[in-house]
């Protein structure tokens, strides 16, 4: 392909005037940016590359995901606080003034009635029995779970520590004893095939 021919100074003046054309020619963007980047060489100046590298983007992985996790906990933070509002409002109904000295009002005031009725001491005794009953065997379960837990680790642990022994056992030229090795490859194909029939 040609190259198009140079413009004459009148088509370039009412070219200009239009204003979409930056600076004076078509390369003008070309020589400002090699300007930028240290001259017309090929390589960068030393100060180029700095000034480059120093220069912000604004782009900042770690302050943009610290931010978001600010707006989600504020978020949640006024979500719970709207929540305990409305069970507080919820709890407490608001109390109608009573009239003591007696009068036509009185009557007509509602007189504020609890759903609950009061417990007596016995019976938050024996309910508080009862819970604390339910908590110790919670307890005894957990414990006798970490127990077995522990101990079968423990068995595991042995059983690694012995076969590792047992790999590592050289002969006196310093070859590995393949006994054991090949036991332990024995004892892995027959797991594998009777967790493949059962």
């Amino acid at each position: 392909m040609k190259r198009p021919p140079p413009r004459d100074d009148a088509t370039a003046a009412g070219s200009s005037g239009g204003g979409f054309n930056k600076g004076k020619g078509r390369w003008d963007g070309k020589k400002r940016n090699e300007q930028r980047l240290g001259g017309s060489g090929g390589a960068l100046s030393l100060a180029a590359f700095a000034n480059a590298k120093s220069r912000s983007t604004g782009y900042n992985p770690a302050l943009i995901k610290k931010q978001k996790e600010f707006y989600r906990n504020a978020k949640v933070i006024s979500k719970y606080k709207k929540s305990k509002k409305h069970q507080n409002q919820s709890n407490y109904p608001p109390q109608f003034p009573t009239l003591e000295e007696g009068g036509a009002d009185t009557t007509d005031v509602p007189k504020p009635h609890d759903k609950r009725k009061k417990r007596t001491s016995q019976s938050l005794n024996v309910e508080y029995e009862k819970k604390r009953l339910e908590d110790e065997k919670a307890k005894k379960e957990r414990d006798a779970m970490i127990q077995a837990k522990k101990e079968e680790r423990e068995k595991s642990e042995a059983k690694r520590k012995e076969l590792r022994e047992k790999m590592f056992k050289r002969t006196r030229s310093g070859q590995p004893v393949m006994k054991y090795r090949i036991e332990h490859l024995l004892e892995t194909a027959l797991e594998s095939s009777n967790k493949s029939q059962g």
